[in-house]
């Protein structure tokens, strides 16, 4: 039997029965679609996790801070050992002070950085409006500062609008000796917002380093990034901190470790969209299962006038994987628009109500094309059984059943 002549025959069943087979498609794609939309869930979530993270220096970096119990401190001396570590390309430290920070004269309270420009490439801070500092440019930026987006909210104004605008600083500092008290140390200096960085949750601003230490003797750091040379290198590196005495985390190791949380995760997910699956792949079995029986004496022609078992055989299985093929199709559909949909409603709601917009769902390509094969595959399957038992009919008897 020709190619087409089984297709024609395969598709056959949209005039005969299109209630039927389209019902039968339409269970199919309920099932797939919720898998699609589950998973989907899952890649947004690890989406939403792993966003602010930059590929590249970001993962060849080591975050590195005081330890609690301050048994060892990060200062010029222990920063230039580690710098001189074989296998360290460089070494970025940050440092914060406690400050007060006016805008049009409004005053809130903030933590201000000071750091190089390469400590933002290392320790993977991103900038959502705006720029940030450049290596070769520390002379004539002196007087710029970057913002991040939860220290916007001290002001209740909008990223687009702080570009560009003067700021002023108060420093607290010690008064040094034994006495613990305080003393506001104003910046003489008016700065010019430059950048927004991606970080909604803390309160800060970020000046060079260089310009921090024109104003105040720095002798301790809060943070050292350490930029290694390659990953191969990355747990020796890490271990000889760590027998300095410092606390050492790797946003390598950090996204490896969320990768595999997620992995999980979606493998759940998937198996509870696999249940509706599985449903609907029953129902497609039970349409298949009915087809043959009506089709039982059409079944007896075609082999009195010479198609073989292997004949029917292909035809049913066609059939079945078509209807499977086309179910993952419109479940795709389904799974796809529903979560975009979401998407949308909740950047909506969340730029009306001061949110960040976030993509919930995400739909990678790849996944979608594994669905669609996968959903001609599970068609191929349940109709297996059907094309076995219609290929090993007796012709004969096929003919004489109504």
């Amino acid at each position: 039997m020709r190619f087409q002549d089984t297709l024609k025959l395969s598709t056959r069943m949209f005039k005969t029965n299109p209630s039927r087979t389209w019902m039968t498609i339409l269970g199919m794609g309920v099932g797939t679609g919720a898998v699609v939309l589950l998973v989907g869930l899952g890649f947004g979530l690890q989406g939403i996790l792993l966003e602010q993270i930059i590929l590249g220096e970001t993962l060849l970096s080591l975050n590195v801070s005081n330890p609690s119990l301050r048994t060892v401190t990060l200062d010029t001396k222990q920063i230039g050992d580690i710098a001189n570590f074989e296998h360290v390309k460089d070494a970025s430290p940050m440092t914060a002070f406690s400050a007060l920070v006016t805008y049009e004269g409004l005053t809130g309270n903030i933590s201000l950085n000071a750091a190089g420009p390469s400590y933002f490439r290392y320790a993977g801070v991103t900038i959502s409006d705006g720029k940030g500092f450049e290596d070769d440019n520390e002379a004539q930026e002196a007087d710029r500062v970057l913002l991040t987006q939860g220290a916007l909210k001290l002001f209740n104004v909008e990223a687009e609008e702080m570009i560009g605008r003067a700021i002023q600083f108060r420093v607290i500092v010690s008064r040094g000796g034994e006495s613990e008290e305080v003393q506001e140390v104003p910046l003489p200096k008016t700065y010019k917002i430059m950048g927004i960085t991606k970080e909604p949750s803390a309160v800060g601003a970020y000046i060079l380093l260089s310009e921090a230490s024109s104003y105040f003797s720095i002798k301790e750091f809060e943070r050292l990034q350490v930029r290694v040379e390659s990953s191969d290198y990355l747990d020796e590196i890490q271990q000889k901190i760590i027998e300095k005495g410092f606390r050492v985390t790797a946003l390598s190791k950090t996204v490896d470790q969320a990768n595999k949380i997620f992995q999980g995760v979606q493998t759940v997910l998937a198996v509870f969209g696999g249940i509706a699956l599985i449903v609907s792949a029953i129902g497609m079995f039970n349409t298949m299962t009915v087809t043959l029986l009506e089709r039982t004496a059409e079944i007896g022609i075609m082999r009195t006038i010479g198609a073989s078992p292997n004949n029917i055989k292909v035809l049913f299985l066609m059939e079945s994987i078509i209807v499977g093929f086309l179910g993952g199709v419109i479940g795709i559909l389904f799974g796809v628009i529903i979560g975009k949909g979401l998407n949308i409603l909740m950047n909506t709601l969340a730029s009306r109500y001061g949110g960040i917009a976030i993509s919930l769902f995400s739909f990678p390509i790849l996944f979608l094309l594994f669905i669609a094969g996968f959903s001609a595959i599970v068609g191929f399957l349940t109709g297996i059984f059907p094309a076995r038992r219609a290929a090993s009919l007796n012709p004969l008897d096929a003919i004489r059943y109504k």
